[in-house]
């Protein structure tokens, strides 16, 4: 089994993604990111408020975010399982759905591809 310090998040964010949540949560503070598959708005992170989204039994969580659940379907999460997902902002309108809507910065989700050695340290750890 890999120590815990050896274990990379699954997720995580840069600063300005951290800066858009602190103000989201100004609004709304109890929220949860749900990765989306492509539906409605694309493949972009979605944030709800905590009790407007039903968690489904085949979504995975991936980690926090500042203290913030994030989500993915399991479906995907099959497909994106060797990557790192970063959670991080850009100019532009939100998901319609999606608290960043209307703040003229979105979420986008970027990615990095495991090294062997974390994905080792992963499949240890999740059994």
């Amino acid at each position: 089994m890999a120590d815990k310090a050896s274990i990379p998040p699954r997720v995580t964010a840069t600063p300005a993604a951290l800066e858009l949540i602190e103000e989201i949560r100004r609004d709304h503070p109890d929220i949860l990111f749900h990765q989306s598959g492509g539906c409605c708005d694309g493949s972009s992170p979605m944030c709800y408020p905590t009790d407007d989204f039903k968690i489904g039994e085949q979504d995975v969580c991936l980690g926090e975010i500042a203290g913030i659940r994030v989500y993915i379907s399991g479906p995907q999460f099959s497909v994106w399982r060797h990557t790192q997902l970063i959670l991080d902002v850009v100019p532009g309108r939100g998901g319609m759905f999606s608290l960043d809507n209307g703040r003229e910065r979105r979420f986008l989700t970027r990615s990095r591809i495991f090294s062997e050695g974390e994905l080792t340290a992963l499949e240890q750890a999740e059994g």
